[in-house]
């Protein structure tokens, strides 16, 4: 690899831009940390900037902490951390009230308090939105007025360890390599929709952290769940990031109908529309693979005041020709958000001392099986602002990059690992398909010499590692729980009532890792709390 051209040191390293990162970057600067993030993309290049739904926050009447814990917990099909639900959820009403101290402003129903609806899975009306449906869009604005330094166009290269932990990462930026030397790193580069021909994230969801936490030393956990959301926009041959149909379309009242009219999910759940997203995702699945169709369609012809509600929504329908007032909206799922990720605690500590991570990245245990819906802008705001604060554990380390690693970035063609992701490991999977995609994958996999690897080239290979992990983790998985659906084994089984850890093994390839490797005696609960 070609020697750093460039060095900088900080207390702390936030990879990541969006809420989890600027909120982290926030909270250790009040601190009296230097911090210093990096963003590989722009200001609004981030998969905030697109969560349209709003932010799951329990509400002042009619609501309690148990009863969002209870709505999380039974979307997650029994591998939430209870305990972790139960704190985040338990913090979401300070973490709102910072984010509003700092700007954010949120939509007003007609009493002039804030205005809350329902989204799928949830059993009341707890849900906060800004700007109709550009919740994200807003909360992204607000924490950038609150003019955190960001390095943009910086990626990072490889997050350095020794003896005690982190030490530093490498970073290449139109400096060209460089290092920052560090005793914390926070990862906070949100998803995985890369992997897939067609997703809801930004182009640059390449699962960034997931790669550059495997490869030093972290264990991961969960990637086998990847949530499809059910309603994107269809458009015929639409590839690559496309328009979500938020759910809170349903919450107001739209319906899921097939092309002779009748509903998707009626008999599939009892909440019908608003089941979670994963039984919804099945449904359109199974309903159109017995049709022979590549979509269906959502209702919303009846919802008054579509337009103001729905701004957003109406201007992507407008866009492909369809008018929500007047005309079906054409839907299918496609891949959405990464349940699993780097296992931290609910303060963002992972298993390297000095490396955290927050957001869609990270593996707190809040989402289990299957995130219920907009518990992910919550979970940013609440762990981001701890990992923050946790950092702060670090700063009497003295940590300098001694030795750059002579790095290899083995990766595969990005289109035709995505065909083979969308093929083989999307919303409905088996194991022939599994173990024919590993294969392929070995095949498609091709090594380089050391090099400072271009942004293309890291991202490339970081989907790579990816998908191999998960490919892994889905094979081994030989049950049907939450978002992750085997047709040759349709059903739970007690004996995965538990999360699969996965590290690199000595020879660099991800394998399972002992059970209990990652929080010993940490495992989920298996009760599910009551309602209240």
């Amino acid at each position: 690899m070609t020697a750093p051209v460039w060095e900088a040191e900080a207390d702390l390293v936030v990879i990541g831009g969006g809420v989890a990162g600027l909120t982290a970057a926030r909270t250790a600067a009040l601190r009296g940390l230097r911090v210093l993030t990096l963003s590989k993309g722009g200001p609004a290049d981030t998969s905030t900037q697109y969560a349209q739904g709003g932010i799951a926050v329990v509400a002042p009447q009619g609501d309690s902490v148990e009863s969002h814990v209870h709505d999380t917990v039974v979307a997650g099909a029994g591998l939430c951390d209870v305990e972790a639900v139960r704190s985040i959820v338990a913090g979401g009403g300070a973490a709102v009230a910072a984010l509003t101290d700092l700007g954010a402003v949120f939509d007003l129903g007609r009493d002039g308090e804030v205005s809350r609806t329902r989204e799928g899975g949830h059993s009341t009306r707890r849900i906060i939105h800004a700007g109709g449906d550009a919740t994200g869009a807003e909360v992204q604005r607000a924490l950038n007025a609150a003019g955190l330094p960001v390095l943009f166009g910086a990626a990072a290269v490889d997050v350095v360890t020794g003896p005690g932990g982190v030490r530093g990462v490498l970073v290449v930026s139109e400096r060209g390599l460089g290092v920052v030397h560090a005793p914390a790193v926070l990862l906070a580069t949100g998803g995985l929709g890369q992997l897939y021909a067609c997703s809801t994230n930004p182009s640059g969801a390449t699962a960034d952290g997931v790669a550059l936490a495997l490869r030093a030393g972290a264990v991961v956990a969960d990637l086998e769940f990847v949530q499809f959301h059910p309603t994107v926009l269809f458009t015929a041959g639409g590839l690559g990031r496309r328009p979500l149909i938020s759910e809170a379309v349903r919450g107001e009242g739209a319906i899921l109908v097939d092309h002779e009219g009748c509903s998707v999910t009626a008999g599939v759940h009892p909440r019908g529309d608003l089941a979670p997203r994963d039984v919804v995702s099945r449904a359109i699945a199974a309903r159109m693979r017995e049709a022979g169709v590549d979509h269906v369609y959502l209702d919303a012809r009846a919802i008054e005041g579509f337009d103001r509600r729905f701004p957003t929504i109406t201007a992507s329908c407008l866009a492909a020709g369809i008018d929500p007032r007047a005309d079906l909206i054409p839907v299918a799922p496609a891949a959405h958000y990464q349940c699993g990720g780097v296992v931290t605690d609910p303060s963002g500590r992972t298993t390297v001392p000095g490396l955290y991570a927050a957001g869609e990245v990270a593996r707190t245990g809040l989402h289990g099986a299957n995130r219920l819906a907009s518990n992910s802008l919550l979970e940013g705001l609440v762990v981001g602002e701890r990992a923050g604060a946790a950092a702060t554990e670090r700063v009497e380390v003295r940590a300098r990059v001694t030795d750059i690693p002579a790095l290899s970035f083995p990766r595969a063609d990005r289109k035709a690992l995505q065909a083979l992701m969308t093929d083989h490991a999307a919303v409905v999977r088996d194991g022939d398909g599994l173990r024919a995609a590993v294969l392929r994958l070995l095949q498609l996999h091709r090594a380089e010499p050391p090099t400072t690897p271009d942004l293309t080239a890291l991202e490339d290979a970081a989907l790579t590692l990816t998908a191999r992990t998960l490919l892994i983790a889905a094979a081994a998985r030989t049950e049907t729980r939450g978002c992750h659906t085997r047709s040759d084994h349709p059903t739970p089984r007690d004996d995965f009532h538990r999360s699969l850890p996965l590290r690199l093994g000595p020879d660099g390839r991800p394998q399972l890792a002992p059970e209990g490797a990652d929080r010993p005696g940490h495992w989920p609960p298996t009760t599910v709390p009551r309602a209240s």
